[in-house]
């Protein structure tokens, strides 16, 4: 037996009775195939599908998906200038569907994000008809003081090194709450529920992914 696995079954069941609690839809999956057949049992064929900025996403291979079913796509890293780029985050908050990751999340069923521009945030709160959320089970946290902690010290750095920002971690690998031009973390988002009812989907997957 993988107790392990065992356990993030366990701590899944817990997290999605809270999620429900909250206005929001929960699903385990025992791994990214999972998470993916999950997901395309969330969407429509004729949706238009964006996203922001996320390991996760690029781990489980969603992208991919999407391409090889012809699902409409609004894809910011196939602009040809920051100006376009910029543009293509504007629209993503239009997409019939959003797909992200979370930095934290509670037993309880709280989301815990923190960004740099805020698109992904934006489109935590508002916009998108459906977000939904690839969530590793190393992201869960016993509450909302723990998950502020697990971002600083867990996300933070490998966060600024992937996105080649110049902030102070990206160099000490320690946050020390900068506040300049070069923070990636300028917004913290708290989600505790959904409005409208079950907007937002959390898929718990049982792996380690993202950070």
């Amino acid at each position: 037996m993988n107790f392990l696995k065992e356990a993030y079954k366990v701590q899944a069941e817990t997290i999605i009775k809270n999620l429900e609690k909250r206005n929001m839809q929960g699903f385990y999956a025992d791994n990214k195939e999972e998470a993916l057949e999950k997901f395309m049992t969330l969407i429509n064929e004729d949706d238009v599908v964006a996203w922001g900025g996320s390991t996760t996403v690029d781990e489980i291979g969603v992208k991919k998906l999407l391409e090889e079913k012809n699902i409409s796509v609004i894809d910011r890293d196939k602009a040809k200038s920051s100006e376009e780029r910029v543009h293509l985050m504007k629209k993503a908050l239009t997409a019939d569907v959003f797909i992200t990751s979370t930095n934290a999340i509670t037993m309880d069923g709280e989301l815990m994000n923190i960004d740099g521009a805020g698109n992904r945030l934006a489109a935590y709160n508002y916009g998108p008809d459906s977000v939904i959320v690839f969530a590793g089970m190393n992201k869960v946290v016993p509450e909302l003081s723990a998950a502020l902690g697990r971002v600083r010290s867990e996300a933070t750095v490998p966060n600024a090194i992937r996105v080649n920002a110049q902030s102070p971690c990206r160099f000490t690998g320690k946050c020390s709450e900068c506040t300049g031009d070069n923070s990636i973390c300028c917004q913290i988002l708290i989600t505790r529920c959904s409005k409208p009812q079950n907007r937002i989907k959390v898929i718990l997957i049982g792996e380690s992914l993202g950070f």
